[in-house]
C-alpha cells in the first residue's frame, strides 16, 4: 500500500502541462479546486470531471499512476460513502431494515462525494507530477512575494513547503524498508486487534523518526556547505516566464469555471 502513494513525486516529460509556468499551474490548481467545490450540482461536477480528464490526457502521464494514487484513499472513500448512505435521508427509500435506511438522496450524495474526491486527487496530483521541486519552490515564492512587504520570510516558507512535499516519497520508501526489516525479524503487524497493531507500529515509528532527523541534519549540513543563506541576493539559473500557452490555459480554466457556475442555473 505504501508503494502506491505517489504524492510529491515528479515525472519528467515534455507535455503541454510540463511546459507551463509553475506559477500558472499553482493558480490553475486553486481554480480547479474552486471549480469542484463552488456548487453542489451534478452538472457542475460533470463539467469539472471533463476538465480533469482532459488535463490528465494532456499530461501524457500513464493513467496507472493516477490509479495508484487513488488506492491509498479507498478506505476514506468507503467510509465516507457509508456515512452518507446511512445518515442522509430524503426521496424514495431503496432499502430499509431496522435502523438501516438507504434513500435516494443518500445514494446521490454518496456518489457525488466519491466523484468529487476522486476528481480532486486526480487534478491536484498533476501539480507535483508535472512540476519539478525547484520550479515549484520558485513558483510559490513568486506568488507569495507581495507578503515580503509585511516582513514575512516568503523564501523560507516556500522552501520548507517544497522540501516537506519532496520528502514524502523518501519517507514512504524508508517506512516500507523498516516494515520489511521488522517482518524479517518476526514482527507481526497484520494480525490481532487494534491495540496490538498500534503497539506493533512502535518498532517502525522510532527508526523512522531517527532516520527523518538524520536526513534533516544531512540536508542542513549540505545547505551550509553550499553557503546557503536564504533568498536574499540569490539568482536563478532559469527565470520563470509567462508565455502564450499559460494565458491560453488560464483562459480555458476560467471558461470551465464560468460554465460550472452558469450552466446549472440555466438548466
Amino acid at each position: 500500500m505504501l508503494k502506491d502513494i505517489t504524492l510529491g513525486q515528479f515525472f519528467p516529460g515534455d507535455s503541454v502541462l510540463h511546459r507551463l509556468d509553475a506559477r500558472c499551474k499553482l493558480i490553475l490548481t486553486l481554480l480547479f479546486i474552486l471549480m469542484l467545490f463552488i456548487n453542489q450540482s451534478a452538472v457542475g461536477l460533470a463539467i469539472g470531471g471533463v476538465y480533469t480528464l482532459i488535463a490528465v490526457a494532456i499530461s501524457r502521464i500513464p493513467f496507472r499512476l493516477f490509479l495508484k494514487s487513488l488506492k491509498p484513499i479507498l478506505p476514506v472513500l468507503v467510509f465516507t460513502s457509508v456515512l452518507n448512505l446511512l445518515f442522509i435521508e430524503g426521496g424514495d427509500t431503496y432499502f430499509a431494515w431496522k435502523f438501516i435506511k438507504i434513500t435516494e438522496e443518500g445514494v446521490q450524495t454518496s456518489v457525488f462525494m466519491i466523484l468529487r474526491i476522486v476528481f480532486l486527487i486526480l487534478g491536484s496530483s498533476l501539480l507535483t507530477y508535472t512540476t519539478s521541486p525547484i520550479a515549484l519552490t520558485d513558483g510559490i515564492e513568486s506568488l507569495l512575494s507581495p507578503l515580503k512587504k509585511l516582513h514575512l520570510p516568503v523564501h523560507e516558507l516556500a522552501m520548507m513547503m517544497t522540501i516537506a512535499l519532496r520528502f514524502i516519497p523518501t519517507l514512504i520508501e524508508e517506512t516500507d524498508k523498516i516494515i520489511s526489516a521488522q517482518k524479517a525479524r518476526g514482527a507481526d503487524m497484520e494480525t490481532g486487534g487494534l491495540v496490538h497493531r498500534a503497539k506493533a507500529l512502535v518498532p517502525v515509528l522510532i527508526p523512522l523518526f531517527v532516520s527523518s532527523f538524520r536526513r534533516a541534519e544531512e540536508l542542513a549540513t549540505a545547505m551550509e556547505c553550499r553557503c546557503y543563506r536564504g533568498g536574499e541576493g540569490r539568482t536563478r539559473l532559469r527565470q520563470p516566464k509567462t508565455g502564450a500557452r499559460d494565458v491560453i490555459a488560464l483562459c480555458i480554466t476560467l471558461l470551465f469555471l464560468g460554465a460550472v457556475v452558469a450552466v446549472p442555473r440555466l438548466i
